[in-house]
């Protein structure tokens, strides 16, 4: 088969980040709000949940790869979890978003227990959906328009859910339901989407890259990864920039319901805080595909070291501007959104195209391919992230002095727009230092390609 991918295909492989995108938003922008307001954990009980849970669960990753590597059927290697697992993340996402009438340790026992289930099936779907780039196409311009249109659908699934969640929250409420039951009812819309979602990129994928016919085990796989420098800065930029996102993403009801609450708005009046918080959301997500869709032209002129550092360092800069902003400047906090959305949606594509790069740059070293063992460190870099700025955003909300569905005080409020402004800067700042380290080069990495087709020949 040819390296090149038709349309069809590359919006087959869309559909899964489609689907997962949908509950990691879910996860990253209502989970923290969901246990605080409506289950009504205590903050800080929540964050030490998100990181014992999330430690274990990034530790499940690599073991995921592995197990995916040595995965053989008439299928392919990753493409059949997709269709294994379609129905079981649906069921427990559900269960996730259920809450159940017990006491406040029984509620807490259950959420651990959810969300630990929710947090392998994701797992069990995401690592071989990521790895299936690297065997799609060896081609590394191909690999970047995979993880552009990867992106897309993520972006489109998040956007599709964070335009809709604040409406269909509200059409079950005044249908008589109560939160807790409102939440159930939206979330099982998403999970019968999601299911849908990755049975249709099973379909309509392929696996093409045949790894060079040598033995190799699980220990010489390992080793191979702990040798490759690139892999340990393409993981620390990673957790970087998932700290980021995870930071803003869960400090965003929070900043509307308790900072900017209600407001006017030119031509639309007088608008709830719970919508500005969606149309930020969805702006947010909006702007993070328009940087998708720069990230193949602008890392072609300028490399992707390049941009990747240039869009890092730019989303930190503005986002350090928005803590200044009073609640009434509306036109400004979603202007400074726009800008640090597409600087931060710039990247992401390129991270995974870098990892596909780091596989091979494995192969061509070691002459060993272990592509899910590879793309199952950027789903522990996403999860690493995901921990520590969910944990984080937990411990930071209890620091200052958080009290949910309260007047909170100004300390808690100062907290608040930090947790929104210069505490995901930090992140950003710090995946840009990683990759000031990173020496894999589209020019490096051509070289290294021919060569490997040469081996595979």
């Amino acid at each position: 088969m040819t390296n090149k991918i038709k349309f069809k295909e590359n919006i087959g492989y869309a559909f899964g980040d489609f689907a997962s995108s949908m509950f990691w938003k879910l996860f990253s922008m209502f989970l923290m709000i969901y246990y605080t307001d409506v289950v009504e954990l205590s903050p800080a009980s929540v964050g030490t949940m998100f990181l014992l849970t999330r430690l274990w669960d990034g530790l499940n990753d690599p073991i995921m790869g592995i197990i995916a590597d040595r995965t053989n059927t008439r299928h392919g290697k990753f493409r059949p979890y997709l269709l294994w697992v379609a129905v079981p993340f649906a069921v427990i996402g559900v269960f996730t978003f259920s809450s159940p009438n017990f006491g406040p340790s029984g509620k807490l026992i259950y959420a651990y227990i959810t969300y630990t289930l929710m947090m392998i099936v994701y797992t069990a779907v995401n690592v071989p959906y990521s790895s299936l780039m690297g065997v799609m196409t060896s081609d590394t311009k191909e690999r970047t328009t995979l993880a552009s249109f990867r992106f897309i659908g993520a972006y489109s699934g998040g956007i599709v859910m964070t335009a809709s969640v604040p409406y269909l929250l509200d059409f079950f409420e005044n249908a008589g339901a109560n939160d807790a039951k409102s939440y159930q009812y939206t979330v099982t819309i998403y999970a019968i989407l999601a299911a849908f979602f990755f049975i249709m990129t099973f379909l309509w994928t392929k696996e093409r890259v045949k790894p060079s016919a040598v033995k190799s085990s699980v220990w010489a796989d390992l080793k191979d990864l702990g040798k490759n420098a690139q892999w340990f800065i393409m993981l620390g930029a990673g957790i970087a920039v998932l700290i980021f996102n995870s930071l803003r993403d869960g400090s965003i009801m929070y900043y509307f319901k308790y900072y900017v609450q209600n407001q006017t708005v030119p031509f639309l009046g007088e608008v709830q805080w719970d919508k500005l918080a969606g149309a930020y959301m969805t702006l947010w997500l909006a702007t993070n595909m328009l940087g998708v869709l720069l990230a193949k032209p602008v890392s072609a002129r300028f490399g992707k070291k390049v941009t990747f550092i240039g869009a890092m360092v730019l989303a930190a800069a503005f986002s350090v501007l928005l803590y200044g902003l009073q609640p009434n400047q509306i036109n400004l906090i979603f202007g400074l959104n726009i800008l640090i959305g597409i600087s931060a949606g710039i990247v992401l594509p390129l991270i995974w195209s870098m990892y596909a790069d780091i596989a091979d740059y494995s192969e061509w070293k070691t002459g060993r391919r272990a592509t899910g063992l590879v793309f199952s460190s950027s789903s522990m870099s996403q999860k690493m992230g995901w921990t520590l700025g969910g944990a984080v955003t937990g411990w930071l909300l209890a620091a200052y002095g958080f009290e949910a569905n309260a007047e909170q005080s100004v300390e808690s409020l100062k907290g608040i727009r930090l947790m929104i402004s210069f505490y995901p800067a930090l992140g950003a700042s710090l995946s840009a230092a990683f990759l000031l380290l990173y020496k894999l080069t589209d020019k490096y990495m051509l070289t290294i390609s021919e060569e490997l087709t040469n081996q595979r020949k």
